[in-house]
């Protein structure tokens, strides 16, 4: 496994975080704890639907949950 990545905005990222809609994702989300039903019936519902697709290919069509 790599270390961080310094993107070109200088924050050190993970690997999977450098670009687009996952970078957004890894700055906001990732890593922060979720609190309420609805933002946790949410997450519960991403991560059923993440099984055998990339999370890009999930977080692209978050809006239509």
């Amino acid at each position: 496994m790599t270390g961080p990545v310094v993107g070109e905005d200088g924050i050190a990222r993970c690997p999977w975080g450098s670009a687009g809609v996952l970078q957004t994702y890894h700055d906001t989300e990732w890593g922060v704890p979720v609190h309420g039903e609805t933002a946790m019936f949410e997450r519960l519902c991403l991560e059923g639907a993440q099984a055998g697709l990339s999370w890009l290919t999930i977080l692209n069509k978050r809006a239509r949950y």
